[in-house]
């Protein structure tokens, strides 16, 4: 598992630095993300651009006000 926190990152390149970690990821490995708020424009992103994301086992957690910790699984074919 991967496990990437993007808080720190300008919100421009947050995308671009998670979909070049998502695309490291081999097939069935998740991508972990650690963001200030839920990251649902990236979500539907992905579902809409990203073939291997498996966004039926996709999930999203609130930890604390400024904390989402989301789960972007890889696809395995």
């Amino acid at each position: 598992m991967t496990r990437l926190d993007v808080r720190d990152i300008p919100p421009v390149d947050r995308h671009p630095t998670i979909h070049d970690a998502f695309d490291d990821l081999e097939p069935g490995e998740t991508l972990t993300i650690v963001n200030d708020h839920e990251p649902k424009p990236l979500f539907y992103e992905f579902q809409a651009e990203v073939e291997t994301f498996d966004a039926d086992s996709y999930e999203v957690e609130r930890v604390a006000p400024d904390e989402f910790v989301a789960q972007f699984p890889k696809t395995e074919a």
